[in-house]
């Protein structure tokens, strides 16, 4: 069925308020809902069931090639399409993709819910106080790479529907499940009540990250960069570290966490 476009001419048009100046009024923690951005992010939000779109909105020269996409948005939400003058006037920058949607999450599971959802043999991604949305949105797309389950995360960490967190994920934080809520402690307890072995990652760890056999339920924690993760988790934990020179410190946490879960990954088992 051919979609109905709905034609922006005015940048102050009320339909499309959601867009406007999206860069300095991201829509994460306003009712739920986030800014989606790219072909890729879109296919990825109308895939998964956990969540929904409030509107499309197109630059109009990426209409054509967008039809692949148009077939998968449910008739009941609008399309919205305006010229390349038009959308930059109304996002406050230059839309090079010209391809976003509101999305909003329709399930928002606790840490506890989410964990009780997964199978026998999981692999978590566990966050502390990780606050950049570039490392969030790399660490998600690791987590998909990897085969991971499902990413929890403490209060302190950035929401990973910020607009920039989505982008840099490729859409991963729509598609691996995850739960933020409370402090790193109680995820820690959460995890290990649930008989998962929790690995804390840290520069200097007792263990090497080559010597850890994987196991049915693994979780791999991960800190902030600078402070990592506070030392009272890291004596309670089996701390693992990643071999380097001698005289360099440290990996960023992104990098870090793709090369930790490839070797947790069990892919082949599953």
């Amino acid at each position: 069925m051919a979609r109905d476009l709905i034609l922006i001419t005015d940048p102050d048009d009320p339909r499309i308020a959601a867009y406007r100046d999206i860069r300095e009024r991201d829509l994460v923690g306003r009712e739920g809902k986030f800014v989606a951005e790219g072909k890729t992010v879109l296919n990825v939000l109308f895939s998964n069931a956990r969540f929904e779109a409030d509107s499309v909105f197109l630059r109009e020269n990426r209409v054509e090639g967008a039809q692949a996409l148009l077939e998968r948005v449910p008739q009941h939400v609008p399309v919205y399409v305006a010229s390349g003058e038009v959308m930059d006037r109304i996002a406050g920058f230059h839309m090079h993709r010209g391809v976003l949607a509101i999305g909003r999450r329709v399930d928002t599971p606790g840490v506890e819910n989410l964990l009780d959802s997964l199978p026998e043999d999981a692999l978590v991604v566990a966050l502390a106080g990780i606050a950049n949305h570039d490392n969030m949105g790399s660490i998600f797309r690791n987590a998909a790479a990897f085969g991971a389950d499902a990413v929890v995360m403490d209060q302190g960490s950035c929401d990973p529907l910020y607009r920039k967190a989505i982008r840099v994920s490729v859409g991963a934080a729509l598609k691996v499940p995850f739960a933020r809520e409370g402090s790193a402690e109680g995820m820690v307890d959460a995890l290990m009540a649930r008989g998962f072995e929790v690995l804390a990652m840290s520069p200097h760890g007792t263990v090497d990250m080559t010597e850890v056999k994987p196991s049915k339920r693994m979780a791999l924690l991960l800190g902030a960069e600078g402070p990592g993760l506070p030392p009272h988790l890291l004596e309670r934990l089996t701390s693992v570290r990643i071999a380097m020179r001698h005289d360099f410190d440290s990996l960023n946490v992104a990098a870090a966490s793709a090369i930790a879960l490839h070797r947790l990954w069990r892919g082949e088992k599953r």
